[in-house]
């Protein structure tokens, strides 16, 4: 007995989905924490269900328009789901502020399980989350999804719709921004798990 064929790639799903729509379940089942942890990073936890589910929403709704010839549709959840933060920036920006006057975080004191992680990290949430607010959108937006997100280049170009270069052009101005706030000597190297 053989059962229904094994979806290697997410182009092959969201393609099936068309005829079964209850197979994109499973592109939920895959991306959902990850977009979730993503948001609520971004957001807090209140606001990162609701850019969640519409997250996957827009994309079931739009999935006759996917790409299907992208193995990955990671980068084009994160995509829709950055829009969606981008509606939500001034909170964030207005998070990241109060994160830098009172220096407190709930959502990474809630990852922290030892007492001198957190001081360790709540010395540099300040000035961090100071920087990170004084960025524009799109830098703030590159560097978080390749800090937080873990997106290559190439994912963080398909999920903005903007050129590779224009990527890198943004990392590396945020990334100066974010020393320079820091007041850290320029050949300091900004490691991105370091990033609130």
């Amino acid at each position: 007995m053989t059962g229904p064929p094994v979806l290697r790639e997410d182009g092959d799903l969201v393609a099936q989905s068309l005829e079964e729509p209850e197979l994109f379940a499973r592109l939920y089942d895959r991306y959902a924490p990850d977009i979730h942890r993503y948001a609520a990073r971004r957001l807090g936890t209140g606001p990162a269900e609701d850019i969640t589910a519409e997250t996957f929403l827009i994309a079931f709704r739009g999935r006759a328009r996917y790409d299907t010839t992208r193995g990955n549709a990671r980068p084009w959840l994160y995509g829709i789901a950055g829009n969606l933060i981008g509606k939500h920036r001034r909170a964030e920006v207005r998070a990241l502020r109060a994160l830098a006057r009172t220096g407190h975080d709930p959502v990474a004191e809630s990852w922290s399980e030892r007492a001198d992680e957190r001081l360790a990290a709540g010395s540099a949430q300040l000035p961090l989350a100071g920087a990170l607010a004084a960025l524009s959108a799109g830098d703030r937006h590159v560097l978080l999804l390749v800090a937080w997100a873990d997106l290559s280049y190439q994912e963080v170009a398909e999920a903005l719709g903007i050129p590779v270069g224009t990527v890198r052009s943004r990392l590396n101005r945020a990334r100066r921004k974010v020393r320079s706030a820091l007041g850290a000597d320029p050949a300091f190297t900004l490691d991105p798990t370091e990033v609130v």
